[in-house]
Order: structure tokens, then C-alpha cells, then sequence
């Protein structure tokens, strides 16, 4: 689990937004929403930067053309065109900077929370049990991926990138009732179990003995179990099918529909096209064909990473990916707005001033 205090402040932000709602798909939703505006005036801050760089580049790239061959004579000539245009370069990244470990904070805590929750879901599937899975509109369990590819049920590849650290955590919550019967079940359907204790089957002590246990004695365990086998059963004729380079199967229980990666996908790309900082730098950038190439794959290698991104992690995560972009874009559109008519404001403002006078 991750230790580091914010990411533990905002898990448990997550979760009492969740113990109110009772859905964390609804819960992920206004935790974002709610993050996001709490860094509004970072963002305001790093916009109103980003318009006044707009303004003066002209200026810049005329200093440039003028003083390129002495870069002491530019440097200076900049900074003196700086401090007259009141405009410090840092207005424009460092806010946007300062977001980033709220940002990657969130990530991690919503990570801890989909962690846990599969081992929950893997222990209940060990004792016998069915698991009670968190859906959200289409999704049948948040904490897999979206996708008619992937089953409700928790895979080999969902729980080994889990790290130890979570497993034990978990192990540690387990009533011993409870853990008898897991050992039970465990050392019935692997016989090279039958003789191990405790501490060898539920071994955490590294990332080869994570895997040799998953692998070795829980994975084989919930295969054996009669709901497992039935909520990861593929449909005839769907199972390990190739088209090139990939090969898939499709469950008769799958997950999800896809929606979400696609929507991520689209969103990206609608956050890069509204963005009217991205553009003006586009536009400025048009005449140079380098640039202007890199323009053109940044505009569309993000929104395929992003597709990429949320098909190969769990819904809740996508769902904040989706939620986030969404904001972004909205947000983006509003601060611009807000920023235009109050440069509008200050522009008649001077200029009645100016009459006056």
C-alpha cells in the first residue's frame, strides 16, 4: 500500500464519498469533480500565464530575428521586455506543475482502494463464497477493466500487479475462521499444498515468491471453485482468438462494453482540440513542417494512449479518466470565457480612461 500522507488523505476522502453514496463509481466521479475544483485557481493561474506568453511571443520571436547572433544582448533585451510586459515565465508552467502530485496522488489512491478490493473479491472466491462485486451503469465490477474481453472475476494479470506489501495488509484482516477455510479449500485442490503452513502458502515476502503463490496455489484454488469457473467461462468458439498480433477471448460474464476506453479516447481528443492555449501554439508553430509534424502525432498519439491506458486498467480508473477530461475541457472553456471578458473589462476600462483624460 502507498504510505505517503496526501494519498492517504484523498483515499480516505474516496471512501467517505463512497460510505455516502454507496457506489464507487458514482463515488469516483465526485471525488474527481471535487479535486478539480479545488485546484480551479491553479488553473486560472496557469491559463492567465499561458495567454500573456500568447501576447508577447510576437515580441519574443522579433528579438530573436534582431539579436539571435548575440545571445547575451537577447537574453537581456527578453528580460527587459519581460519585466515591462509584467510577466513572469514561470506564471504559466509552475501552477500547472504544482497539480501534478495532487494529480498522481489521486491515482495512487484510487489504486490502493481497487487493489484491496480485488483481494477481497479473491478471498471470497477461496472460502467458497461469492464475491459481491461494485457495478456501475454497464460496468458489472469497477475494479476490472471495461472491456467483453475481461471477466468480472479478478485474473492472474490483476492480482499480480498487486504489490506484496497489499497482500499482506490483507492477509492481516482475515479472520482466522476465515483463513482456515481458505487453507482448507487450497491445500484440497493443490496437493503440494497439503503439508505447507500458513506463512508458505501466503508467501509476501517478495515479488517471485508474490507470483509463485497467485500462480501456484490461489489462481489454481479459484479455477476449482464452481462460481469462478462459471464467471469466467469464454463463449464457444471465443476463446484465444489471434488476428494478428493479438489474441483475445470473449466471456460469456465479460465486464464491460468498451465504453469507457473509447470515451476516454474522444475526450482526450476533444480536450486537445477546445484547448485554446494547445492551439495558438499550433498556430504559431504552422509555417515550421517539423513542428508542425510533431503537432500533428501529439494530437493523436494522446488520445490513443489513452484508449491504450484504460483498456489495460480497471473501469474505475477510466471512469476517472473520462470524468477528469471532461472537467478539463468544460473548465478550459469557462476559464477562457471568464479570462476574455475580463481582459474586454480592463481594455474599456483604459480606454475610457484614456478619453477622459
Amino acid at each position: 500500500m502507498n504510505t505517503f500522507f496526501v494519498t492517504v488523505w484523498l483515499r480516505e476522502i474516496l471512501q467517505w464519498i463512497y460510505g455516502l453514496v454507496h457506489n464507487y463509481g458514482i463515488a469516483v466521479i465526485i471525488f474527481t469533480v471535487l479535486i478539480r475544483t479545488v485546484l480551479t485557481p491553479f488553473e486560472v493561474k496557469s491559463r492567465k500565464g499561458m495567454r500573456k506568453m500568447s501576447e508577447i511571443q510576437p515580441k519574443l520571436n522579433k528579438l530573436q530575428q534582431k539579436y539571435g547572433d548575440d545571445k547575451q544582448r537577447l537574453q537581456q533585451k527578453q528580460a527587459e521586455l519581460m519585466k515591462k510586459e509584467h510577466y513572469n515565465p514561470m506564471s504559466g508552467c509552475l501552477p500547472m506543475l504544482l497539480q501534478w502530485p495532487i494529480l498522481f496522488c489521486m491515482f495512487y489512491a484510487m489504486r490502493d482502494i481497487a487493489n484491496m478490493e480485488l483481494i477481497e473479491q479473491a478471498f471470497a472466491f477461496l472460502k467458497g463464497e461469492t464475491p459481491v462485486y461494485e457495478s456501475f451503469l454497464w460496468i458489472k465490477n469497477v475494479f476490472m477493466a471495461d472491456s467483453p474481453f475481461k471477466t468480472i472475476a479478478p485474473d492472474a494479470s490483476a492480482m499480480i500487479s498487486i504489490g506484496m506489501n497489499t497482500w499482506d495488509h490483507m492477509l492481516k484482516t482475515v479472520s482466522e475462521a476465515d483463513l482456515a477455510t481458505m487453507l482448507q479449500h487450497i491445500r484440497a485442490a493443490v496437493p503440494a499444498a497439503a503439508e505447507l503452513s500458513a506463512s508458505e502458502i501466503f508467501n509476501f515476502t517478495s515479488n517471485a515468491a508474490l507470483q509463485t503463490t497467485i500462480n501456484t496455489y490461489l489462481l489454481p484454488t479459484m479455477q476449482q471453485m464452481p462460481t469462478y469457473i462459471a464467471q469466467t467461462a469464454a463463449v464457444p468458439g471465443w476463446k484465444n482468438v489471434s488476428v494478428l498480433l493479438f489474441s483475445f477471448t470473449l466471456y460469456k460474464d465479460f465486464n464491460g462494453l468498451l465504453i469507457l476506453p473509447i470515451l476516454s479516447g474522444v475526450t482526450q481528443w476533444l480536450m486537445t482540440k477546445l484547448n485554446p492555449a494547445m492551439q495558438d501554439q499550433a498556430n504559431q508553430q504552422q509555417n515550421n513542417q517539423q513542428n508542425g509534424s510533431m503537432n500533428a502525432f501529439m494530437k493523436y498519439f494522446f488520445p490513443i494512449f489513452s484508449v491504450f491506458i484504460c483498456l489495460s486498467s480497471n473501469a474505475g480508473f477510466a471512469l476517472y479518466w473520462v470524468t477528469i477530461n471532461m472537467f478539463a475541457t468544460a473548465q478550459s472553456i469557462w476559464i477562457n470565457r471568464y479570462l476574455e471578458k475580463k481582459d474586454a473589462r480592463e481594455k474599456a476600462l483604459t480606454e475610457g480612461e484614456g478619453n477622459v483624460k
